[in-house]
């Protein structure tokens, strides 16, 4: 059997395997020198922001902050090579449609507008100005607005998003599917519901006086690797690090700092975990409740022994409702109901809540691990409940930290792309631009797909990212957007989206965010973005642009908006003469962004106020509301065991990926090396099922609506997850998240929520 492709994990999360694995990524790039020099400008003052991940810059501005990740998401976008006219002359899109996302994005940066001609099966050369036209044209077409659908990725400026956002709503509609929708849209709902903003509530300073940090359903050395410096920078100090996570990650275990010059020179690295365990998937809410439970009964032992209380009563008192039905709620939990469904037994969850009780600070951090469940919402309730006990909201090194994904997935949403605007942001766009703005509540992903399928839906335009890829039910997806009238992808390189055309497509090649965007008067200017601690900041490519056919996103949602909606209402070629003109409508409409054009230039940009942080509560009750919903009656795992041979399956990245990008075909933390078709599985249950590493099988999806979903052709990896539980990459099991299963309240695809079997294949 074939197992060449599983081989030795990394001993520590970075350290020196990160530094030879950026050289790599540079040396790809075909830029070695002058990637490495753009590298010394990301995420500075006087730089451009990193186009990874969402972790913030420190306001305080001392260190020097880029990662591996970072450097690959860096040379991927400042590649030399490029994607030409020549090259999509040279094979049709349904020859191109057999390459794998790391093959066709390896080709380079796009340099020309395209538009599919059907005949050919080719996309050919356009005009600008005939793209903006034709799009215009069939736009103003469309018997109702609502039957055009307006994507927005992570990847968009501040600036990018709220034009769009302003065209669209000009326009006619508030359908807004946008990437939150699929990863933290369950944060946002469950952190205004319990403490009545959708943001965390913590600075990155507050990372330097937690006790306590407990990081759940989180893979920060993938996903955010800069995060691993401030885990580490706690752990050294004597912060308790606190884990839940079905899968041992390397870099919750161990990280090297490539920064730390004396770390690297001795080859050591740091413990980041005082404590890792493994729930079984689906399994969090009830870990969360469980230590609940220990507290509480820790407070019930401290009064009957005279002892100071462990609960912060004069917060409870003062901040909180709810807390006596919440209290009645964990009573009623028992813990053997705890243990079934967590998959860890009481004497694990008591340790972690000790962890809790003695610290002062705690800080909770999760991710999509927690979010892409049925009950992601009643999960993050629960995780603030907790929370409430004792007082862990709204001082100094505590507080609730949902950590993002793409590096402006939060910064969109602030400037409104939201498909259920609050009336305050649409009277605001009312009165200052003198339209009727639409009312309707619009179409997140799984609704604009449910439309496109049934015709309801005839346009889509995507501003960045791959919907294609980064969406449930890939089969059913790609022929949604192949039956629209119209596509239109704006982008930096070619992707699988790019390879199903409506009946008219675009591919509109931007800017990316390492090149430098002049203003009319020929300067270099500024774009923003948010992180995930509500830090703006500034961002100014330094680069010349891949090609001189390029405009930015701003340039070309302004040169849509045009063509569609003409300039009555708005100038758009004012706004997209100079960013800051578009600042100025943003300060007039968004609290918070008051000055927004002065203090964006300030070094580490301006923190944009979170009531919750002081400890002012915009929900129904005016105080932070603890929720008293019970334990899911069933989770993925529990179901997944009623039946012979099913498996509960979650996806999640390679450490060679970002998203729907993949840099490489490595994933050295977990040891396996050039292949991505691939099931991580317990040992115990590849011997029960009589197979062995490197066996090849299908994985069937088991979801109840008729479809079969199958992905082929895939390979065990045995690993440290629990028995029963599996995980694999995405896109590529993608094909088996049914578009059906979505989180309750939040509308998320259930990623981590899978219910699979397996096939075997025959041996070639």
């Amino acid at each position: 059997m074939d197992t060449k492709f599983i081989g030795k994990k990394s001993a520590a999360a970075g350290g020196w395997s990160a530094l030879k694995s950026c050289g790599k990524q540079l040396l790809q790039s075909g830029m070695p020198i002058s990637g490495a020099r753009t590298m010394l400008k990301a995420n500075q003052p006087d730089g451009f922001d990193c186009p990874g991940c969402a972790w913030g810059d420190p306001e305080h501005g001392s260190s020097f902050e880029f990662c591996e990740n970072g450097v690959k998401a860096v040379a991927w976008e400042a590649t030399e090579k490029r994607a030409t006219p020549a090259f999509f002359a040279e094979k049709t899109v349904s020859q191109l449609r057999q390459l794998t996302d790391y093959e066709l994005e390896l080709n380079g940066r796009l340099t020309h507008p395209m538009r599919y001609d059907a005949a050919s099966d080719r996309y050919l050369p356009v005009a600008w100005e005939d793209a903006f036209a034709e799009i215009g044209s069939i736009l103003t077409g469309l018997d109702n607005p609502n039957r055009a659908e307006f994507y927005t990725s992570g990847r968009a400026s501040n600036e990018a998003a709220f034009l769009y956002q302003l065209f669209v709503r000009v326009y006619g509609t508030n359908n807004f599917p946008d990437c939150s929708n699929m990863c933290h849209e369950a944060s946002g709902i469950a952190m205004r519901q319990a403490v009545g903003v959708g943001k965390g509530t913590v600075l990155l300073e507050d990372f330097e006086e937690a006790d306590a940090i407990f990081v759940i359903g989180q893979n920060p050395g993938t996903n955010h690797p800069r995060m691993l410096g401030d885990l580490r920078r706690a752990a050294i100090r004597g912060a308790r690090v606190v884990v839940f996570n079905p899968i041992r990650e390397r870099g919750l275990e161990r990280f090297s700092d490539p920064q730390d010059k004396v770390e690297m020179l001795r080859g050591g690295s740091t413990d980041i975990a005082s404590l890792y365990l493994q729930p079984q998937l689906g399994g969090d809410m009830a870990a969360v409740r469980g230590m609940a439970k220990a507290v509480l009964a820790a407070e019930d032992a401290a009064v009957a022994a005279g002892l100071p209380s462990v609960l912060d009563h004069a917060f409870l008192a003062e901040h909180c409702a709810g807390f006596a039905e919440y209290r009645a709620a964990v009573e009623a939990t028992s813990w053997t109901e705890i243990e079934d469904q967590s998959g860890l037994s009481r004497q694990e969850i008591e340790r972690a809540a000790d962890v809790y009780l003695n610290a002062e600070r705690v800080i909770c951090t999760w991710a999509m691990g927690v979010t892409q469940h049925l009950h992601s919402v009643a999960t993050i309730r629960e995780i603030a409940n907790f929370m409430f006990l004792r007082g862990n909201i709204g001082r100094p090194g505590a507080g609730l930290c949902p950590v993002r994904g793409h590096s402006n997935v939060q910064g969109d949403r602030t400037v409104g792309i939201n498909e259920k605007p609050s009336d305050d942001f649409l009277d605001a766009l009312e009165k200052h631009f003198r339209f009727t703005v639409p009312r309707e509540h619009g179409h997140n992903v799984l609704a604009a797909i449910g439309a496109m399928l049934d015709g309801s839906a005839e346009a889509f335009i995507g501003l960045g990212g791959n919907f294609a890829r980064a969406t449930p039910d890939s089969a059913l997806v790609e022929k949604a957007l192949r039956r629209l009238k119209l596509t239109v992808h704006i982008a930096t390189k070619p992707n699988h989206s790019h390879l199903m055309p409506g009946e008219t497509a675009f591919i509109l090649p931007c800017l990316g965010r390492t090149e430098i965007d002049l203003n009319a008067a020929g300067n270099s200017q500024l774009i923003s973005v948010e992180d995930s601690m509500s830090m703006v900041h500034g961002s100014a490519g330094i680069n010349r642009p891949a090609s001189p056919h390029l405009l930015s996103e701003v340039a070309i949602i302004a040169g849509i908006a045009q063509a569609t909606v003409g300039s009555a209402v708005v100038d758009w070629a004012e706004l997209a003469a100079d960013h800051e003109r578009i600042r100025d409508h943003i300060e007039a409409t968004i609290p918070g962004f008051e000055n927004y054009n002065a203090r964006l230039r300030k070094p580490r940009g301006f923190h944009l106020r979170n009531t919750a942080a002081h400890r002012e509560w915009d929900t129904p009750a005016g105080k932070a509301s603890f929720s008293s919903e019970a334990l899911p009656d069933e989770t993925v795992h529990q179901r997944a065991r009623k039946g012979e041979g099913r498996f509960a399956l979650q996806t999640f990245r390679s450490h060679d990926q970002y998203n729907t990008t993949v840099y490489g075909l490595d994933d050295r933390y977990r040891g396996v090396y050039g292949e991505r078709q691939v099931i991580f599985i317990h040992p115990a249950d590849l011997e029960a099922m009589n197979a062995k590493a490197g066996d090849r099988i299908d994985v069937v999806g088991e979801h109840d609506d008729g479809i079969e979903r199958i992905a082929e052709n895939i390979r065990f990896v045995p690993y440290d997850i629990p028995r029963g539980s599996i995980a694999g990459y995405y896109p590529e099991l993608n094909v088996l998240v049914p578009l059906g299963s979505a989180g309750r309240e939040s509308d998320t695809p259930t990623s981590k929520s899978i219910m699979v079997s397996f096939r075997r294949r025959k041996i070639a």
